[in-house]
């Protein structure tokens, strides 16, 4: 089946003026009852209206600017204002951890001399952190400053810039990596790869005029802005986009909504699933209605097959088609879509013996109920204009059933990276096709993704480099680099990865307890994801050539080979926890906090716990927040938690705040 509805513009420029005049719009909703119709006319007339102000400032084609918004009306309106003037936008996540401020800041010494889209808020916060003088951004943060466009003072818009003539292969915009703490890679998209891949998605996944989508991932993720963006305005569906968010805290709304808007299309990490369906908990889904729902794209992490069965089971009531359920692949430097099933395709996953899932390996059949087995999910087929080949280390193809590296190539491939000759030299092969980093195997048409060369760890949707995490995780006194080893695991039972940390450690048990506490609460600090495991290992295993092989910790780990020592660890913890005891609350308003937390937790915590200690994720602290703000209405900022990590600490805080409450001893 062939895709109809996408007009057959060259640019984004062509296609953001040839859909100026469907009959579409872009609901931004801002909560249960509340939205924001901008029609597609409207989108571009304010996206030139923007233009006109950048192009006030100096801003030119060629031009790199960097979106720093949460908001997703202003990042649209920005994004599009950016790509009809030739500047290149350069999406960059918002956190609220600090190594998120410093992957600003280096990615904006990588692109020169960029423009900055913020607003005040952001801007001052950005100044505040590079201040401090434990970090080299004054240079970079002075260049912000003098080009930075402020979206608070943006008023009338009336007047439009002067569109651009841009041609096919010049850079639509970049897409830099989840890097933190080392040089992120910029991935560089051209307006040929964007449209080839939209073109090619829609005919694999029949789009059509007739889709109604809903959207609450991040517009900064190649995802939202891409899949459930660009490629659904280019095909004119009418659009539904929610905050990030309010997903976070109010994930019912997901699936109220679109049973609504009769939503045909929507997408989710694991972790969105997994999120709905805690909160999901024992409430009834028959009063919900979700025939309309064709296709539930399931990607950006490796998809758990029992997560996504369990998802279409607890929405049967709701008439949840079960084919529904979407598997599929691709990454940033394909644009977007590698691979989609087939439309009449149900879940289809296959249990594989893992310790035959090496390079060059005949993948082995086992009974999935075994210990060592893998469970994968097929992606489906290469989607049209992008092909896709199994091969060996020397880059040979491997025949159909073998693990091997997975390459890619068509005209939705990146041509490289943005002033990068290392990247580009190791990410293609010697006749041009994309080193992906993935492993994976093909059984006819089916393709299955078994891991990832790269090493890269995926938690709650977001991917992470093991050494920017080593990095961090070293800085607690007593470890060093090369004495802590990141791994994802991917337990029998678990529906994502479990970042774990392998600690080198030859002492006593007592003395290991504080410093895995130092180096998990510094990643949670800095990253805002949990670290699941913290494990003592007497030796770290590397290559000849001095390469850790992680793979052969991960391996160690699920075949129970440390489970002694976590015993021991988990005996040793509880006597802590019962021969130390926690502090109590001392007063109504720490008794209040504590109340929160430990909801939120899962866990009785002292008032002198320290929030990062105890595991608590970027999710955590929003529910914390959500809840705090709930009863101490727009008194304690989301950033405050990591200044006052503590019950006490932060009670202390609010005590000035609420003399009333301070006072009740």
């Amino acid at each position: 089946m062939t895709s109809t509805t996408m007009t057959a513009a060259s640019t984004l420029n062509e296609l953001f003026a040839a859909n100026r005049s469907a009959r579409r719009s872009i609901n931004y909703i801002e909560g249960e009852n509340s939205e924001r119709v901008v029609s597609f006319d409207e989108l571009y007339q304010r996206a030139l209206g923007i233009l006109h102000h950048l192009q006030a400032i100096g801003a030119k084609p060629g031009d790199k600017m960097i979106l720093y918004v949460a908001n997703n009306e202003q990042f649209i309106d920005a994004f599009c204002g950016a790509i009809l003037g030739g500047i290149i936008p350069v999406p960059v996540a918002l956190g609220i951890s600090d190594e998120h401020k410093l992957k600003l800041l280096r990615i904006a010494r990588k692109l020169g001399n960029p423009y900055l889209y913020t607003d005040r808020k952001t801007l001052d916060r950005i100044a505040s952190f590079a201040s401090d003088s434990q970090n080299d951004g004054h240079a970079t943060l002075s260049g912000l400053q003098q080009r930075a466009f402020l979206v608070d003072t943006l008023a009338d818009i009336s007047v439009a810039g002067k569109a651009h003539n841009a041609q096919p292969d010049d850079t639509a915009f970049i897409q830099f990596s989840s890097g933190s703490t080392s040089e992120p890679k910029g991935i560089v998209l051209t307006h040929r790869n964007i449209l080839t891949n939209a073109r090619g998605a829609g005919e694999a996944a029949a789009f059509s005029e007739q889709d109604v989508t809903l959207s609450w991932m991040p517009l900064t993720h190649d995802m939202g802005l891409i899949g459930m963006f660009i490629m659904m305005y280019a095909h004119r569906m009418q659009l539904n986009m929610m905050p990030t968010e309010l997903f976070v805290r109010r994930p019912l709304l997901w699936m109220q909504i679109a049973a609504r808007k009769r939503v045909t299309i929507t997408s989710s990490p694991n972790f969105g699933f997994r999120h709905y369906l805690k909160v999901l908990s024992d409430r009834s889904v028959a009063d919900l209605d979700l025939a309309s729902i064709r296709l539930l794209f399931n990607g950006a992490e490796p998809i758990s097959a029992s997560l996504a069965r369990e998802f279409i089971a607890r929405l049967q009531p709701a008439k949840l088609p079960p084919q529904a359920m979407y598997p599929v692949y691709g990454l940033a430097e394909a644009t977007l879509a590698v691979s989609f099933p087939r439309l009449d395709a149900r879940l289809t996953a296959v249990a594989l013996d893992r310790h035959h899932l090496s390079v060059g390996n005949e993948a082995k059949d086992i009974d999935a109920n075994s210990q060592d087995a893998a469970e994968f999910v097929s992606v489906g087929q290469p989607i049209p204009y992008c092909q896709l080949r199994i091969c060996g280390d020397a880059d040979t193809e491997l025949p159909d059933g073998q693990v091997g590296h997975i390459q890619i190539s068509g005209d939705n491939v990146t041509r490289g990276y943005f002033e990068n000759p290392a990247a580009n030299a190791a990410g293609f092969t010697a006749d041009g096709w994309l080193r992906t980093g993935d492993l994976g195997l093909r059984r006819g048409e089916l393709l299955y993704i078994t891991g990832r060369a790269k090493e890269i760890i995926f938690v709650n949707g977001q991917n992470y480099y093991p050494h920017d995490l080593e990095s961090i995780a070293y800085r607690a006194e007593g470890l060093e680099l090369g004495k802590v080893v990141a791994a994802g695991l991917r337990p029998k039972e678990a529906d994502t990865d479990e970042l774990t940390l392998f600690i080198l450690h030859r002492g006593d048990m007592h003395e290991f307890l504080p410093v895995a506490a130092a180096a998990a609460r510094l990643v949670n600090e800095h990253t805002g994801i949990e670290v699941s495991h913290t494990v003592p290992v007497r030796r770290i295993p590397k290559t000849t050539s001095g390469k850790i092989q992680r793979h052969l910790l991960a391996t160690a780990y699920l075949d129970g080979e440390f489970d002694a020592e976590l015993a021991e660890l988990s005996a040793l913890r509880a006597q802590l926890a019962a021969t130390g005891g926690t502090a109590a609350a001392g007063n109504q308003l720490e008794a209040a906090l504590k109340a929160i937390c430990d909801s939120a937790l899962e866990r009785n915590m002292g008032v002198d716990d320290n929030l990062f200690d105890l595991g608590a994720s970027s999710l955590k602290l929003l529910e914390i927040h959500e809840k705090i703000d709930q009863q101490y209405p727009g008194l304690v900022d989301i950033t405050e938690l990591f200044d006052y990590p503590t019950i006490a600490e932060l009670a202390r805080h609010l005590e000035g705040k609420l003399p009333a409450v301070a006072g009740d001893r």
